[in-house]
């Protein structure tokens, strides 16, 4: 592996950080950057992720040289870990783990600065985590053959002991080797398999599903990992999609499950590093077509699954709320769920204004725009073995997209022409009646197009 400069990993700290870190190799003691930072410096990117492992000196010393600082904070107060207020740093003295229970609440740290670099690495997940840089010197340490295994693309448990105690560690693999496109070692697969993932809080598993979401570079590898280890059993509305058949013509790559996996890939295409945005378009192109579980059919002729679209709704609620996600999360995929077909089906059946004005108002009370519904449209058109699809044509798309932008409501519903106020103005007392006549307004609205408010509403009091 070439190994690049570490001058310039170095150089993106703050500068305040090379300061605490020669302070305190002032009082004899050795701070190295550890972990994600390290990983990923030398995968070629830079890591906002900064963890620093001070050696020889107990945790008053390093509170004290910190806090000439800035103020300190006690962030991991068990596990020995400090913060300078200001700076996004964790500072940790080495420990140890030891498990008095499964998962993260049953660790025990017991704290020695004198450990050795190797001892203190033998407590992590992965041996690609356990590397070390010397801010000061530039030196690497590499006690558990970690640039070893980043060279061959393998993910490899540091200590199968400790790694087991923790279940959390198996969807932490997941989400690992759908971000570093990564392969699973043969032994870390057993491990993995063995973990009950339902010891787990559920707000623990969407942490990490959210990681697989958000920086999944092939989305498809994480689902790979939890089929393989049979982790699927513990999120049965995706196991269910495995070997459901699809009609050859729309779907030539296979089973639902095949295709779920193309469209997690294409979905990751067209991300935009906004949270809301790629959340819900990765869990929208993962939980689609769940709905077809419930409803394929196959008579010998056709393989059809009618109503899949609002079929799926309910399964998304029983997905995501097991592991708590949020409600406007739950929401938008519901909602991107129930309209996934909408642009293929507008197209064909050549919708009008209004279809599109209505649509946009039905989405918009989930949050979701019809440019977010597109793309998932286009994840799943893209997320199959067609020839249109490796083509990279959608043209029902790019027609969707054309008639949003032209109607003005690509990102957004419709604006309301007619307001309470118009009608107060024409003498209309307040009351239940007054709801229901700013309904009709919205509704001659969105045939129409119609922007003048006495217009709409001479239409909407006598039709």
């Amino acid at each position: 592996m070439h190994h690049p400069d570490p001058d310039q990993a170095i150089a993106t700290l703050d500068p305040r950080v090379i300061e605490i870190c020669q302070r305190i190799a002032s009082e004899n003691g050795r701070a190295y950057l550890i972990g994600g930072f390290v990983r990923d410096w030398l995968r070629g990117e830079f890591s906002k992720d900064i963890d620093i492992e001070v050696f020889g000196l107990d945790l008053d010393t390093l509170r004290r040289i910190l806090a000439e600082f800035e103020g300190v904070d006690d962030v991991g107060k068990s596990f020995g870990v400090l913060r300078v207020s200001g700076l996004d740093v964790d500072f940790a003295v080495p420990r140890r783990d030891s498990f008095a229970g499964r998962g993260h609440r049953g660790i025990h740290a017991d704290l020695d600065p004198l450990l050795s670099v190797e001892e203190a690495a033998l407590r992590r997940d992965l041996t690609i985590n356990t590397l070390s840089l010397d801010p000061l010197s530039g030196e690497v340490l590499d006690p558990w053959g970690g640039m070893a295994d980043l060279e061959a693309g393998l993910l490899r448990a540091v200590d199968r002991r400790s790694f087991g105690e923790d279940p959390l560690r198996a969807l932490r693999v997941m989400q690992f080797a759908a971000r570093f496109e990564m392969s699973v070692d043969d032994e870390t697969l057993s491990i993995c398999a063995e973990q009950d993932l339902g010891e787990l809080s559920p707000e623990r598993i969407y942490g990490e599903f959210t990681k697989w979401a958000q920086l999944g570079r092939r989305p498809s590898l994480g689902l790979d990992f939890l089929r393989e280890t049979d982790l699927l059993r513990f999120f049965p509305e995706l196991a269910a999609l495995i070997g459901v058949p699809q009609d050859p013509r729309w779907h030539p790559e296979g089973d639902v499950w095949t295709h779920t996996r193309m469209v997690v890939d294409e979905a990751a295409r067209l991300r935009r590093q906004d949270p809301r945005w790629d959340l819900a378009l990765m869990f929208g192109a993962l939980c689609h077509d769940l709905g077809k579980a419930t409803t394929t059919q196959d008579d010998g002729e056709r393989i059809r699954s009618r109503a899949h679209d609002t079929a799926g709704v309910p399964l998304v609620a029983t997905f995501l709320g097991r592991m708590r996600a949020p409600l406007w999360l739950v929401e938008s995929v519901q909602a991107l769920t129930r309209a996934h077909l909408a642009p293929i089906h507008f197209e064909n059946g050549k919708a009008g204004d209004r279809a599109y004005r209505r649509l946009a108002r039905r989405l918009a009370r989930a949050g979701v725009s019809l440019e977010l519904l597109e793309a998932l449209a286009r994840a799943d058109h893209f997320g199959r073995s067609t020839e249109e699809a490796q083509a990279r044509s959608f043209p029902a798309g790019d027609h969707f997209l054309d008639r949003a932008q032209a109607l003005e409501i690509r990102d957004r519903a419709p604006t309301d022409v007619v307001h309470g106020r118009h009608l107060l103005a024409r003498g209309l007392q307040p009351g239940p009646h007054i709801g229901e006549i700013l309904a009709r307004c919205r509704a001659v609205q969105d045939e129409t197009g119609w922007t003048d408010p006495d217009k709409i509403l001479a239409r909407a009091l006598d039709p």
